[in-house]
């Protein structure tokens, strides 16, 4: 297969970590949601110091996995370029 044909399998194959990936989402909203309740979030005075970092990493988990996403794409198409 020459370089163009490679490239473009790259992009398709980027596209569609990113589509699975984003989809993704969606099944983690509620999880998070649900755990930021049970771990009592909301009234961070009746919790203990260790509670409220928890929380802190329970809410970072959607916007760190858009970013693995996001890299895993790019890596992808990066890849292809590079090699």
């Amino acid at each position: 297969m020459n370089n163009k044909g490679q490239m473009g399998l790259a992009i398709i194959s980027a596209i569609f970590v990113f589509i699975v990936g984003i989809m993704a989402v969606n099944f983690l909203i509620p999880e998070i949601s649900t755990a930021r309740v049970e771990l009592n979030c909301a009234n961070p005075n009746a919790i203990s110091d260790g509670t409220k970092l928890l929380c802190l990493a329970v809410d970072v988990g959607i916007p760190y996995w858009i970013i693995v996403i996001l890299s895993a794409s790019v890596g992808i198409i990066i890849a292809r370029l590079a090699l």
